[in-house]
């Protein structure tokens, strides 16, 4: 397991720079989820925290579509639209939402920081549980 653990709060302001110098140990030592992908939508940063909530292995996510094949449940104007909004506006996203994730799992109630920001390529969902 790691030892490198971050202790960042969910609503940690600056939490987008810091994830992007984070290792991977950091973000794995994290206690929310925190899915990283880049322009084109595709996961390449996936930490253990939401690897296990979610039941889904590394593997299994890491260099797939985000919103089509890992979590369509997210692909609406709520989570995917406004990623696609900041990118053609070349404005920072940086937005909490209540959610109700639904994908190969009964509904779970989370909370989403949607982040994104025109001078960092990859962008992020954080999925805070409970």
């Amino acid at each position: 397991m790691n030892t490198t653990a971050l202790a960042v709060p969910f609503d940690q302001t600056a939490l987008h720079a810091l994830l992007e110098q984070s290792s991977q140990d950091e973000i794995d030592g994290l206690d929310f989820g925190v899915i990283g992908f880049d322009g084109e939508g595709v996961v390449r940063r996936y930490n253990a925290f939401e690897s296990k909530a979610a039941g889904l292995s590394p593997q299994r996510v890491l260099g797939s579509a985000l919103f089509t094949v890992v979590a369509p449940c997210m692909n609406n104007f709520m989570v995917a639209q406004r990623f696609e909004d900041a990118a053609a506006e070349a404005t920072t996203l940086d937005a909490s939402i209540d959610y109700v994730l639904t994908l190969r799992m009964r509904p779970v109630k989370v909370k989403l920081r949607l982040l994104a920001a025109p001078a960092h390529a990859m962008r992020y969902v954080l999925v805070q549980r409970g």
